[in-house]
């Protein structure tokens, strides 16, 4: 049932994506959002160049909830989900949140193409 599920999260997150990977849980059996981890710290959304952790160094930290446009982002990023409280993280085609292309939860993460994708919306 887990598994599926997080299948089905993975695939909802990466409709209309050029290259995505499955999202996975940032920590077994533990919800990652309740203290820093990879050097993401509780409540933000992080980014990290390539399809890894980067030295547990995010290139790119998210807090507040909204929609934030992006630019210079191209290629493949790890993006972390590590807000608390359920809050979600959506990736966007357009700019100003048009286009989303569902939903991250909290404590997951995914290795997305941000080639096509021009601004994130982070809500509770």
């Amino acid at each position: 049932m887990h598994r599926m599920l997080r299948t089905t999260l993975a695939l909802a997150f990466a409709v209309g994506a050029v290259s995505t990977v499955g999202a996975t849980a940032a920590t077994a059996g533990t919800t990652a959002t309740t203290a820093a981890s990879h050097g993401c710290e509780s409540g933000y959304v992080c980014f990290y160049p390539g399809a890894g952790w980067n030295n547990d160094r995010p290139s790119h930290r998210y807090y507040n909830y909204g929609t934030y446009n992006l630019s210079n982002m191209s290629g493949t990023y790890r993006i972390f989900n590590n807000q608390t409280g359920g809050a979600i993280v959506r990736t966007c085609t357009g700019y100003n949140g048009t286009g989303c292309q569902g939903d991250l939860p909290a404590g997951w993460y995914i290795d997305k193409d941000m080639t096509p994708i021009n601004s994130i919306v982070l809500a509770p």
